[in-house]
């Protein structure tokens, strides 16, 4: 098929996705409205500052963001795993169609919900007094960096309901994704952790994004050198994921 047909292919499944929000709203609310509820509980309810020079907000804020951008994936596992048991993947399979469309379109709509959930997030942070010090380029380069990763955890969470296969396991597969988000830096410094439990949050690609998110955006905890890390886990990542979601997508009822 030529790239005409691809784009084709993929935009068509976007649009049957993006028709899907019409119809299921409060699905969509939810998904927005529940990392807003961490970011308040942790900010007012829990937050410590731990190890945190500076205001804890502004820490605080870019740790949510990248936090969000991991969370969330049980929509889209939901949405596959359906799919899968309801025969519209067979269908669609019997038409002339890129292999894959069908997981693409599904991804380029999740990226749009995360977009917008991004936009709203930041609004809230400005709202209880976060701040991004770096300029608008520094901002929309750590929104670039923050929608990679999730990018790259939306293929990952793919390839696990292609796996998974039913709805059902979709919850007990989501766990994974929780020690994933929490054993990191989104809500305390490692320094302020025991040694090895630093070294394993320092060492999780979240970590790395947030702390570049940090960075661009001259937050406390900011370090440099960690853009380079926040670009590289997610493209390790994808091209781990992506091929093997789109070979398990292509071999399914064989």
């Amino acid at each position: 098929m030529s790239a005409a047909y691809v784009v084709s292919d993929c935009w068509t499944m976007t649009r049957r996705e993006l028709a899907h929000w019409a119809r299921q709203p409060v699905q969509v609310l939810v998904g927005l409205v529940f990392p807003v509820m961490m970011l308040l509980m942790f900010g007012y309810l829990v937050g410590g500052g731990r190890a945190v020079d500076g205001d804890y907000v502004d820490y605080l804020v870019p740790g949510m963001l990248a936090l969000t951008m991991v969370f969330g994936l049980e929509g889209t596992m939901t949405a596959v795993t359906q799919d899968l048991n309801k025969g519209v993947v067979d269908r669609f399979r019997a038409m002339p169609m890129t292999d894959g469309a069908v997981l693409v379109g599904r991804a380029s709509a999740d990226m749009l919900q995360s977009a917008v959930g991004l936009l709203l997030m930041t609004g809230v942070g400005h709202a209880i007094g976060w701040r991004a010090n770096g300029g608008f380029g520094a901002f929309l380069g750590a929104m670039g960096l923050l929608l990679l990763l999730r990018f790259a955890m939306l293929w990952i969470g793919i390839f696990l309901a292609l796996v998974a296969g039913r709805a059902e396991l979709v919850q007990a597969v989501q766990i994974l994704v929780w020690p994933f988000g929490f054993l990191s830096n989104a809500f305390a410094s490692p320094d302020s952790m025991p040694g090895w439990l630093g070294a394993v949050v320092e060492w999780n690609p979240m970590s790395a994004t947030a702390t570049a998110v940090r960075e661009l955006l001259g937050n406390p905890g900011g370090e440099p050198g960690h853009v380079t890390a926040a670009v590289v886990w997610p493209l390790v990542l994808l091209a781990v994921f992506f091929p093997l979601a789109v070979r398990k997508f292509g071999r399914l009822g064989k």
